[in-house]
Parts: C-alpha cells; sequence; structure tokens
C-alpha cells in the first residue's frame, strides 16, 4: 500500500500517496467571515492542496456586508499537503494530530490559514481559533488507520516505533510528551 522510496535510497522519502488512489475519502471546507479575503483565503487553501477548486462567485467583504461563505470539495488529492509533512520533517506532530480525532473509518484536523500563506503546515491546538481561520479536513477510508501510519511514515520509527494515541504522542496541550 504504501509507495515511498526506501529511505536508504534517498535522504528524504519520496512521497507518492495523494489520498485519492488509496481509497480514502478526502473532504475539505473552510469557512470565510467577516472581513476574511477570499484572495487570501484562496492562497492559503492552494498553498496545501493546489487542487482545490474555488467556488465562482466569491464576495469580497466591503463595509455593512460581511463575508459569509463556506468553501469545500470532496476528492482533493492531498500529495502537496503530504510532501510538506515530509520536507518540514514534522511526521510524527501529522500522525499525533490527524490521529487525534480518529474513530473506526474516519479522522479530522483542522490546520491553519496563516501558516498556509507562508507554504507551513501547522495544526493548531484543540479548541483554539487562530488568527486568520482555519482549514478542515475530513479523512475516511476502511484502512485508515493502517494509511495514515504510512503517510507518515519516517526512517527514525525503525528505532522508535510510533501508532496513533500511543504513549509517546504529545500532550493534549501541545507540550512534548517524555519519554525514556
Amino acid at each position: 500500500m504504501c509507495n515511498l522510496r526506501s529511505a536508504k535510497d534517498m535522504d528524504h522519502p519520496l512521497v507518492r500517496l495523494n489520498g485519492i488512489d488509496e481509497d480514502v475519502h478526502v473532504r475539505i471546507e473552510t469557512k470565510l467571515e467577516g472581513a476574511d479575503d477570499p484572495n487570501q483565503v484562496a492562497d492559503a487553501v492552494h498553498a496545501l492542496f493546489p487542487e482545490f477548486p474555488l467556488p465562482e462567485d466569491a464576495v469580497h467583504p466591503e463595509f455593512g456586508k460581511a463575508s459569509n461563505a463556506l468553501w469545500s470539495a470532496e476528492k482533493v488529492p492531498i500529495d502537496q499537503f503530504l510532501r510538506m509533512l515530509h520536507t518540514q520533517r514534522i511526521l510524527d506532530t501529522a500522525l499525533d494530530a490527524i490521529g487525534r480525532n480518529l474513530t473506526g473509518e474516519s479522522t479530522f484536523f483542522f490546520l491553519s490559514r496563516q501558516a498556509a500563506l507562508s507554504s507551513k503546515v501547522a495544526f493548531p491546538l484543540p479548541d483554539e481559533s487562530p488568527l486568520g481561520g482555519v482549514i478542515q479536513v475530513t479523512l475516511t477510508s476502511p484502512a485508515l488507520h493502517d494509511w495514515l501510519h504510512a503517510a507518515t511514515w519516517h526512517k527514525g520509527r525503525d528505532s522508535v516505533p510510533r501508532s496513533v494515541n500511543d504513549d509517546r504522542a504529545m500532550e493534549k496541550d501541545g507540550e512534548a510528551s517524555t519519554w525514556v
């Protein structure tokens, strides 16, 4: 299932997973509210998910007329997002954040739009509303647990195995857990 080149072959594994071709149903959505500029929101979403289709009727906020829209799309490839996790070397953080809400065949997680504008992936802490808004990603698959491990795998897991919600997961407040 995992289409990664061996870490022995390269300094960084080549990520070929995209969610779509691995029987993972992907839903991406973001809400525009208040003074949210549709152009900046589009730039943030496209930094992580370049194939996200933009609505043609995006309304720009004006005095007395705030933004109020929900952009959503399904079957959006997430290969760019997965590459960024590898490049930024935040695979264990991703495993923890994406797996936090994993129940059965489904999970959801949030990404900071402000960080995305800087081409960075940031997972807001639970119950936080970061400045600039969030992108919500929902993944559903009968083999989601295994897919998540393949998508976030790195060579260090040969020495220190990890699993969703294991005793090495980050604390609820985002602090690293201490383990020996």
